[in-house]
């Protein structure tokens, strides 16, 4: 086993300085995820391989803002008030250290309920008018 593989089983940690402050983001823990969860919903099947960070706060930005806040753990007036650059730097390093709870628990369980909800819209009649 590798050290990346390890990685991948055990998150890490990373540091990183940011609008001043030194961070260190660490895995989601089981009391975050109810709000993580709530959060991410509606951008969590674009949250696979690379995300387009800039696409994410365009058609997502209050969600992808709050879900910044809960993860870094930082007042939302804070992330609120980074700079561009700054902010896809904490997306990014958010991601790479709960990779496993974005690419391999909530996008494929997202995608399985899109998929379950798109089957029963189609086989559903629509009611006479």
């Amino acid at each position: 086993m590798t050290t990346s593989d390890l990685d991948v089983l055990v998150p890490q940690t990373q540091s990183l300085e940011i609008a001043g402050q030194r961070l260190t983001i660490s895995p989601l823990v089981i009391g975050e995820l109810p709000a993580m969860l709530k959060a991410v919903r509606p951008f969590a099947e674009q949250l696979t391989g690379e995300p387009d960070w800039l696409a994410l706060l365009c058609e997502h930005g209050d969600a992808l803002l709050a879900a910044l806040s809960l993860a870094s753990r930082r007042p939302r007036e804070w992330v609120d008030a980074l700079a561009l650059d700054d902010a896809i730097t904490l997306a990014a390093t958010v991601f790479e250290v709960n990779v496993d709870f974005f690419v391999h628990r909530v996008a494929p369980k997202v995608s399985t309920l899109a998929q379950s909800l798109s089957g029963r819209l189609a086989g559903a009649t629509p009611s006479p008018a």
